[in-house]
């Protein structure tokens, strides 16, 4: 609808410019957004006096020029001037009511759109390191990222979803000293923890794991041969164990990348992938050595100092594979855009990754999400700890306790720029106060009005039902109330919100839409009697937008990956 009168009115500016009532050179771009007084009709724009000052006439003047030629549109009822000159324009009943077919013709492709254009999209997130339980903060990166993949593809872009794993590096080692540890522990031997090791209960878990897999064959090797197997028999364990966590929220991943693939040769033998990029770098110019180090000019790109790429011990810095990491998305797999969902412990690395990409001649096309931290809440209690275990509570302890729709709708329902607070008890309580039990209930009552006005309490097909209860051609004509044409409304926002998500990254939008459209609902089915035998075209038509919003709110939800479930 956004862009059905974007259109009218840039048709409005070419055919003044035609006939010669406005004196324009170029036509100036043409915008538009809702009011916030819905009094004030459902679209607004401020072009008239964008294109006062080149077509040397008063702003209200070229108003008026503009809403005679809008005037009489099938799709307008009317075209006020407010103001200094702002155009405000209200929708016919009958362009309100088409969204009503269009939802029930498209089905779950309702609300998409051709954004995108088929360009290619990654998106890498959660990206926990494979040493131990994933802490809440990554179940909002899992919730957010694989939401923003899907709003992406229902935007028309093609999305692939990467999981990084941290697989090299110091922490690994510690990892396994870590296991062994514990794990000569249970063979009664004697043992000096490590100073910087992991000390969660989960750590022997593993080793337990190992014991009774293996018993005590590797208590008598050397300490390097023990580390070396845990490491990879760990690692291995936990990275299962994170797979499991992730597909129990409906999250999966395309592709798991491994960062030791950057520091191995090539496949014919030849330079690792942080190689190259180091070469790519040198080639361009930003590479320069110091102190037997060597480092990458960021700041000639705004960073606030240049970043150490090789130590001067001959050991890379975790920025050379990050650096590595974004040359192999960016130029040897080709995506036209790549989305990094970091945590709020990152956003120093911002600067220095942007410049990496700028200056491996790709410019713009990072887009790096940093998000804030989620605070656990019980009936306005903070809650730190596991009752279960008495540490910290993980993401699977939480996914445990409230389920996975509860999980993603509480980590999506604000921007990732604000801390979260995530109140468990509301989470799982089973009332209106309860947005995703609100939001899911408005959905299930839908189709139990369509199953009872086809008198079929025990269908599940309630898309079928519908289609065959309800003609695609019903009068809506008959629907004009307010409570009917504030759904049609409401109805008719739901591909711009998606665009309009998808564009600044921001699924929040939808879980306010599913919210708003929820409501909507909730007030056309309070005050309008849906199934009325004395007036059957009436009941056909209201059954229609039923069926409507059935679809929108399957669509939202589905975007925000939580279930649209048909009885509650």
């Amino acid at each position: 609808m956004q862009h059905l009168i974007e259109t009218l009115v840039h048709d409005a500016l070419e055919a003044s410019v035609a006939s010669g009532e406005l004196a324009l050179a170029e036509l100036p771009e043409v915008t538009v957004e809702r009011p916030r007084d819905v009094t004030h009709g459902d679209w607004a724009t401020n072009v008239a006096m964008r294109a006062a000052k080149p077509a040397g006439m008063p702003p209200r003047a070229v108003a008026e020029v503009i809403a005679a030629r809008m005037s009489g549109h099938a799709d307008i009822a009317s075209v006020e001037i407010a103001g200094p000159g702002f155009i405000n324009i209200r929708l016919s009943d009958a362009a309100l009511q088409r969204v009503v077919r269009e939802a029930r013709a498209q089905g779950t492709s309702f609300g998409s759109s051709k954004l995108g254009a088929g360009r290619t999209v990654q998106v890498e997130f959660v990206s926990a390191n494979p040493v131990g339980p994933m802490h809440v903060g990554h179940g909002r990166w899992a919730a957010l990222g694989d939401s923003l993949a899907r709003i992406l593809a229902h935007a028309g872009y093609s999305v692939e979803r990467e999981f990084y794993v941290n697989d090299q590096g110091v922490q690994m080692d510690v990892f396994a000293e870590s296991v062994a540890a514990r794990y000569l522990e249970l063979a009664g031997r004697e043992v000096t923890f490590p100073e910087e090791g992991y000390r969660g209960a989960y750590i022997t878990d593993i080793a337990r794991e190992i014991m009774a897999e293996e018993g005590e064959r590797w208590a008598d090797t050397s300490a390097e041969e023990r580390e070396a197997y845990f490491k990879e028999k760990a690692y291995a364990q936990v990275l299962a164990h994170l797979k499991h966590v992730l597909s129990g929220m409906g999250v999966e991943f395309d592709v798991w990348f491994s960062e030791r693939t950057l520091h191995a040769p090539g496949d014919d033998g030849g330079p690792s992938a942080i190689e190259r990029a180091i070469a790519r770098l040198r080639e361009a110019g930003y590479i320069y050595e110091h102190e037997g180090a060597t480092w990458f000019r960021s700041t000639d790109f705004g960073d606030d100092k240049d970043r150490v790429l090789l130590k001067a011990d001959g050991s890379y810095t975790y920025f050379a594979a990050d650096v590595a990491y974004h040359w192999n998305k960016l130029e040897e797999r080709g995506f036209d855009v790549v989305i990094d969902i970091w945590g709020a412990d990152h956003h120093g690395y911002v600067k220095r990754m942007e410049a990496a990409v700028a200056a491996l001649g790709h410019p713009g096309k990072l887009k790096l999400i940093i998000g804030q931290l989620v605070n656990l809440f019980r009936n306005g209690e903070v809650v730190r700890m596991s009752k279960r275990t008495g540490e910290m509570v993980t993401f699977e302890d939480l996914l445990d306790e409230v389920g996975p729709d509860a999980a993603r709708y509480f980590f999506l329902r604000r921007s990732t720029d604000q801390a979260l607070d995530f109140d468990i008890a509301l989470a799982k309580e089973q009332s209106s106060d309860n947005p995703v039990y609100y939001v899911q209930y408005a959905h299930a009552r839908i189709c139990s009005i369509l199953r009872k006005a086809a008198d079929a309490p025990e269908a599940e097909d309630v898309s079928a039902l519908a289609a065959a209860l309800v003609p695609a051609d019903a009068d809506l004509s008959l629907l004009t109330t307010e409570a009917e044409l504030g759904l049609f409304r409401k109805l008719a926002e739901f591909s711009e919100v998606v665009e309009a998500a998808a564009e600044q990254y921001t699924p929040h939008k939808l879980t306010r839409y599913a919210e708003e459209l929820a409501a909507s609902f909730h007030q056309f089915y309070t005050v309008c009697r849906v199934v009325n035998p004395d007036a059957p075209a009436l009941t056909v038509a209201r059954l229609a937008v039923v069926d409507a919003s059935r679809i929108a709110l399957e669509s939202v939800l589905g975007l925000l990956g939580v279930h649209a479930p048909q009885r509650m």
